[in-house]
């Protein structure tokens, strides 16, 4: 116990020294090591009474209501995740994450849809931005999204705290793309983007993808329509009255479940799980996506011109669920690849899972915006140190805990390769059967 407390004490260095209050510098490392060390509630009370006993409101003062920007520990997290798992083979997962709550006082609770519990329910939902690589993911991004019911009531907000720049109705898009922008400013290195359909069923989000000179892949809906990758625009022939104004597609579009009806699907593994290798079938053809501005072609209405060139995937489960997908990967890009790639997403839900039923995650029992950020902030930053010591046990042990991991990673592609050695010393327990394998991290119990 006592060497990770040495070891946290020496790592979270350049986060303490962000404060300039001693008593910040105190209370920041005893609220990680609440977060990481034993006990099954980790809200701020329990924790108190474990790592800080008679310190309770010093704790509580620090997490809701002391006068600090988390800012520049943001910024810190986002330098650390980069050494680790930065690099351009590594991968950026947008996706978002339901806290349920009771009530309706703590910031952004309300009736949403929850994925984890699979229906609508009384819940905070945070936006997540996920670095990755080599199966190892850093939680990077969370930011709270605040439904109507809580944007158009003024009061609500004054009442949770919500500072003046978070007010406005913003989508969970358009908070992704603020963290993202953020993240690219702190210089976080990553080769591709990805999101589920919740965020990839919106043009606008794939077009600010692509505008940003970024890879990207992308879940949409069955019904997403396309067009063939060599569909032309021509002039249609007016049989009366002035001639057209505008080029038109020589072909309709279609939707993407009926443009890979007829393509050649084949098995593939994309990774071992802890029953085998994971397999499903997928099949992939070069579109042009119709999210282009909108034309009247003739009696079918208002239809979307084509936009850019990009990969239309589908993939069928054993389970007989269809999933479609759009990629702007490189046109020579393999069916394995655009399958792999697609399916790094999981590692956002990996963490999702850790964070919560071992660090806490959904544990802060306070209602206001900054409690809960700083909360999850303190929750990622002890997230990170956790896969610090896993990447350390993985090179060799604590002989090389101050060396990033993707120092060489450029130019020595085997040293991404996990080699056998010490287990961390802080085991998380391994996750359900039906989560593919991973090096487990630990945690004291």
């Amino acid at each position: 116990m006592a060497d990770w407390r040495d070891e946290l004490a020496r790592w979270l260095a350049p986060f303490v020294g962000r404060f300039g209050h001693k008593a910040r510098r105190r209370m920041c490392p005893l609220y990680v090591a609440g977060l990481i060390g034993p006990g099954d509630r980790k809200s701020v009370g329990p924790m108190a009474e474990r790592v800080a006993p008679g310190d309770y409101d010093r704790l509580h003062h620090f997490v809701s209501d002391g006068v600090w920007d988390e800012g520049p520990l943001e910024f810190e997290l986002a330098i650390e995740a980069d050494k680790r798992v930065g690099g351009a083979d590594a991968f950026l997962v947008i996706d978002d994450t339901a806290l349920p709550k009771k009530g309706t006082h703590s910031v952004g609770v309300g009736p949403q849809y929850a994925s984890a519990l699979g229906k609508t329910a009384n819940c905070q939902t945070l936006v997540s931005l996920t670095l990755a690589r080599g199966e190892v993911p850093v939680m990077v991004g969370l930011r709270l999204f605040l439904p109507e019911a809580w944007t158009g009531d003024e009061a609500r907000l004054e009442r949770a705290g919500v500072p003046a720049e978070y007010r406005s109705p913003r989508t969970k898009s358009e908070i992704a793309l603020a963290e993202l922008d953020r993240l690219i400013a702190a210089g976080v290195r990553f080769g591709t983007v990805l999101a589920d359909a919740g965020y990839g069923m919106g043009a606008e989000f794939r077009q600010a993808l692509s505008a940003r000179s970024l890879a990207w892949a992308v879940g949409v809906p069955r019904h997403q329509k396309v067009y063939p990758r060599g569909v032309e625009l021509v002039f249609s022939v007016a049989g009366r009255g002035r001639p057209r104004k505008h080029h038109l597609p020589n072909v309709l579009s279609a939707s993407a479940e009926d443009t890979l009806a007829r393509a050649k699907w084949r098995m593939l593994a994309w990774r071992k799980g802890t029953k085998g290798p994971l397999k499903a079938r997928f099949a992939a053809v070069r579109v042009r996506v119709a999210d282009g501005p909108p034309q009247r072609i003739g009696d079918k209405g208002m239809q979307h011109m084509p936009g850019e060139e990009v990969w239309l995937v589908g993939e069928r489960r054993a389970s007989g669920e269809q999933k479609y997908y759009l990629a702007n990967l490189p046109a020579d890009a393999d069916l394995k690849t655009l399958a792999a790639t697609i399916k790094a997403r999981w590692l956002c839900e990996q963490a999702h899972q850790q964070l919560k039923e071992e660090l806490g995650l959904d544990h802060f029992e306070g209602r206001s915006w900054r409690g809960l950020h700083r909360h999850a902030l303190m929750a990622m930053i002890a997230y990170a140190f956790l896969q610090h010591l896993r990447l350390a046990a993985a090179s060799g042990g604590k002989k090389n805990l101050g060396r990033p991991a993707s120092a060489d990673a450029a130019d020595h592609p085997k040293s991404r390769r996990r080699r056998p050695g010490p287990r961390s010393a802080l085991p998380l327990p391994a996750l359900p059967p039906a989560t593919p394998k991973t090096a487990q991290l630990k945690v004291p119990k």
